[in-house]
């Protein structure tokens, strides 16, 4: 079981700490997770240890208290599941209400750490249309960098349909000790990006804004800019390698797909593996669209990066990843070894 082992999507968490809201949803026949139950069934045990985490950092002791504001923070993630949005509009009061408190007690665990997490509101320049004002990001550096400005090579880390940006902590430690800086956001549809989800175009204008504010503020050697799309992401790492070739040294496309993703054959099948909730309507949603049969329809001509032509464009160097898996297919592979220069 994933929760025993503290693997996705229960990392930084343990499984004492579900035990009890897993017993409360089976005793209480809570089986729908995008239920207001299911959610409220989870903020007892994360509040209870973010007040554990805040008496051990009264106490001086932050390593235990960063453990513990982790451990609250996995909490509020599976409270949250499976998708939230607030564009155009919060999709859900109450797993808002857990992502608000999950980005609250991840900031005091990750102030205290050696390498600190700073939140950062980047203005939107390049917005259009229906788009909002600013991009929240998490930035980490090298402490090399924090300490006397030296650039640093970067990895922009774009995120998933479900997990965001206090999401991803073993991978920015893990980009520090390579000594790379991290800047994670995320994708349209998403928690609390500005994009429109609706406008194919939006991310273009969203990484335009994002990397001439890293351009602007001097920490980050703009030479060495590699983007890692995780999951949904994928679909953005695919599409920036080809829409902003020239900015970056190489682009990483983990999961997702590029085309054949949005058959609406291949979403009728989707339901009911791999994600353990419905699919379609966190996609819909992600996407734009009003309802999953409006999604089906039309989803694979408005973005599709074959459809729209991205594809065919040149791009810099792009690494695909995927697994066996019954969700993300591999078309990307097929596609974009026969369409593509990377």
């Amino acid at each position: 079981m994933q929760c025993t082992k503290s693997v996705y999507p229960f990392h930084d968490g343990k499984y004492e700490d579900f035990e009890p809201i897993f017993k409360h949803l089976i005793e209480n026949e809570i089986n729908d997770g995008t239920s207001i139950e299911y959610t409220q069934a989870f903020f007892p045990i994360a509040e209870e240890l973010t007040s554990k985490g805040d008496e051990a950092m009264q106490a001086g002791d932050s390593t235990t208290a960063s453990d513990l504001y982790l451990r609250a923070c996995t909490v509020y993630r599976i409270a949250r599941f499976p998708y939230i949005t607030a564009y155009p509009e919060i999709s859900c009061p109450v797993k808002w209400r857990a992502w608000e408190a999950q980005k609250e007690v991840y900031m005091k665990a990750g102030r205290s750490w050696a390498e600190p997490v700073e939140e950062v509101i980047v203005p939107h320049i390049h917005r259009a249309g229906r788009d909002r004002e600013s991009i929240p990001v998490y930035v980490r550096v090298p402490a090399a960098t924090a300490e006397n400005g030296t650039p640093c090579p970067v990895v922009v880390l774009m995120t998933g349909l479900d997990g965001y940006r206090p999401d991803n902590t073993v991978r920015c430690n893990e980009f520090l000790d390579r000594g790379w800086g991290s800047v994670v956001v995320e994708i349209p549809g998403t928690a609390d990006c500005p994009a429109d989800s609706a406008d194919p175009e939006s991310p273009d204008r969203l990484w335009s804004s994002l990397l001439d504010w890293m351009q602007h503020i001097g920490i980050f050697d703009m030479t060495h800019v590699m983007v890692w799309g995780l999951s949904s992401g994928g679909y953005y790492a695919i599409r920036i390698a080809h829409t902003h070739k020239e900015r970056l040294i190489g682009s990483i496309a983990q999961g997702a797909g590029c085309h054949h993703f949005f058959d609406p054959e291949w979403l009728d099948f989707a339901d009911g593996h791999e994600y353990p909730f419905q699919l379609t309507p966190a996609m819909a949603m992600k996407h734009g669209y009003d309802s999953v049969e409006d999604y089906k329809d039309g989803v694979q001509k408005k973005f599709s990066l074959l459809e729209t032509g991205v594809i065919q464009k040149p791009s810099c160097r792009l690494l695909l990843i995927n697994v066996s898996n019954l969700v993300y297919l591999m078309d990307k592979f097929t596609l974009l070894i026969r369409l593509g220069d990377s």
